[in-house]
């Protein structure tokens, strides 16, 4: 279907994503004693009690029985002819077969459940439906220019936000669930196409009773041995470090308050507490200065700015993206000669 075939299309709702948690079924003993057919979801019981190292843990995860798991995998390891796990009284360990083999289930996940979130981007296209990922503001605050065009361009588009945690490690992974999305300073990943939109000031966040309060603006020498607020480890270190001036510092701060903080709603309740300091594209400081009044925003006037990013998965080949991506580099181009 062409772009102007689904443009023509009246917006619908996307259909219920389909996850492997969904084509999963709970494993079954055939009567008459015959080897149970080989399913896609063994590979999923499998990868799960050799990184749990117990199957009834990795039971729990799975919210399957014990003993059916426990059928599961040794069917599956008759069926294959090779040993995978060795069963200890406190759990399980893999076979030299079993670190290849588990490798490669992992690898056979991976593909499966890319080509299934491929299939419900493509359907949420035939229904004129894009999913668009953002971070603590959504876009039309952020990039209002970006939203005009394309509700301009292509207004029987529905766009679905969607907030999302803060990036992690690939960059394709933590796109996963959106088609879309706006992210400040992404990792490189040879699997997401990048289209920048603008350079970002970066401003610092700090309590209305710390002693720089008062400052109209404020150097990066300024700041740099101060306490900041961290990121939950899960997080891209690359990334959180940014907010925590690593790139003029040369090294993470000092002073590091570190509370597993994963979202954006986290970090402004970290930041209400008054406990430290961060920093953040000038384009969200108002927001958080009107949500958090104990917290003022100023100026970084020589700290390097923030690229505003668009970005979404190459081999998704959804036409709606496309027409985003399009009516972003136009609006891109259209900044620059200004």
């Amino acid at each position: 279907m062409t772009v102007s075939g689904i443009l023509d299309r009246r917006c619908l709702k996307s259909p219920r994503p389909l996850t492997w948690s969904r084509v999963r079924s709970a494993p079954t003993v055939v009567s008459d004693g015959a080897l149970m057919p080989f399913r896609p979801g063994h590979l999923e019981y499998f990868v799960a009690v050799a990184e749990e190292g117990q199957i009834s843990r990795a039971a729990l995860k799975l919210h399957v029985a014990q003993p059916a798991l426990s059928t599961a995998i040794a069917n599956l390891e008759s069926q294959l002819g090779v040993q995978l796990l060795e069963r200890h009284p406190r759990g399980v360990t893999l076979t030299h077969a079993g670190e290849i083999f588990l490798e490669k289930a992992r690898a056979a996940l991976a593909t499966a459940e890319d080509a299934i979130l491929t299939a419900e981007s493509l359907a949420r296209a035939d229904h004129g439906t894009i999913v668009f990922g953002y971070l603590g503001l959504p876009p039309a605050y952020t990039n209002q220019d970006l939203i005009a065009a394309f509700t301009e361009a292509c207004p029987d588009i529905e766009l679905s936000l969607r907030e999302l945690a803060f990036p992690s490690l690939p960059t394709a992974s933590w796109l996963r669930d959106v088609d879309a999305a706006i992210c400040t300073r992404p990792a490189p990943d040879p699997n997401v196409r990048f289209q920048p939109l603008r350079a970002e000031p970066r401003v610092v966040l700090i309590p209305n009773d710390h002693p720089l309060a008062q400052r109209r603006e404020l150097a990066v020498a300024d700041v740099l041995d101060e306490t900041f607020l961290g990121f939950d480890p899960s997080i891209d270190p690359a990334w959180a470090g940014f907010w925590s001036l690593d790139d003029h510092r040369g090294r993470p701060p000092a002073r590091l308050i570190s509370d597993h903080v994963n979202t954006p709603q986290q970090r402004f309740a970290t930041l209400a507490a008054g406990c430290g300091v961060a920093t953040a594209p000038a384009c969200h400081a108002a927001a958080i200065a009107n949500a958090l009044p104990n917290i003022v925003a100023i100026p970084l006037t020589d700290a390097e700015p923030a690229t505003l990013t668009l970005l979404a998965h190459i081999d998704r080949h959804n036409p709606v993206v496309e027409a985003l991506f399009t009516t972003a580099r136009q609006v891109t181009t259209q900044v620059t000669e200004e």
